[in-house]
């Protein structure tokens, strides 16, 4: 399979890696010396999207945000331009609803396939082939997406042909995500204040009430401090939060929480935290009890 893999940043390139020396791989990134080092992988470094379609069966996009997945789809020499009938762009960027309706639209009208299909998952998963995918769209360019997707993850949710369905739902769980940490370092500044280590306080919530490895992976970031290298960055939760409350509008479904959080996050990118890991939105209660 001839598959073209866009954004090498810190999930895309760990994912574009699992594909290299497997298929007829080609890559591009907007700042081309992360590029480069897959050609010794045997991948083809190419300069532009469009030199990344041509000739593709499948093209994979992995960015930061709905701006970078709208110049890359819709800029000139995109791939809407380039991309053959038939032939299949898989979006597995976070992005909005709303650019995620566009592009089907879009594909739709120029013969060609749109599959939505962010995952869950930080770096360390992309790397090892754990990401959850939520994947829709229509039957047959799903299908023809399947080994990929078994390529990068341990399990694939299908949520039939709508494909903005992934992204609402990919949205909501970031959303939750980033509640759940907010949750934690509400109730570790509330344990530490009442004289308990929040280590302690970790490993009871984590064992009595949640056994959930997101605690645990959030919560130990937390206990212990570990902000950077960011796996999800705050700025990018803030960017989630804000897509998730825009297309909530549009639906006429509220997300009471989701507009706090939306502030919270705001707060901590202002003190300078946003390209520190979501974890270190700890900081705004251990700040607001005293204890920093």
């Amino acid at each position: 399979m001839r598959i073209a893999f866009l954004g090498l940043g810190r999930m895309g390139t760990p994912m574009a890696g699992r594909l290299a020396g497997t298929c007829d791989l080609a890559v591009f990134n907007r700042d081309g010396s992360k590029a480069d080092p897959f050609e010794a992988l045997g991948a083809r470094v190419v300069r532009s999207p469009a030199e990344a379609a041509t000739g593709a069966e499948v093209v994979v996009t992995m960015v930061a945000d709905d701006a970078a997945e709208e110049s890359l789809a819709f800029g000139p020499g995109g791939l809407l331009e380039a991309l053959a009938p038939g032939a299949v762009h898989v979006a597995m960027s976070t992005i909005g609803v709303a650019t995620s309706a566009r592009l089907a639209e879009a594909h739709a009208a120029a013969g060609q396939g749109y599959v939505a299909a962010p995952v869950f998952g930080r770096p360390p998963a992309a790397q090892a082939g754990q990401l959850w995918i939520v994947a829709a769209g229509p039957d047959e360019p799903v299908a023809r997406c399947t080994p990929l997707f078994e390529r990068f993850g341990q399990g694939t949710f299908l949520l039939g042909d709508r494909a903005p369905a992934a992204h609402a739902l990919k949205l909501a769980g970031n959303t939750l995500l980033a509640t759940v940490v907010e949750a934690l370092g509400e109730a570790f500044a509330f344990g530490e204040k009442a004289g308990i280590p929040p280590d302690t306080t970790l490993k009871v919530l984590n064992t009595a009430l949640l056994k959930s490895p997101l605690v645990e992976a959030y919560g130990s970031a937390v206990v212990r401090g570990a902000f950077e290298p960011a796996g999800f960055a705050l700025r990018l939760a803030l960017k989630d939060v804000s897509l998730a409350l825009r297309a909530a509008e549009a639906y006429q479904a509220p997300l009471p929480l989701g507009s706090q959080l939306r502030d919270r996050l705001l707060s901590a990118a202002a003190r300078g935290r946003g390209d520190q890991d979501l974890a270190a939105l700890s900081c705004l209660s251990r700040e607001a009890a005293g204890l920093a």
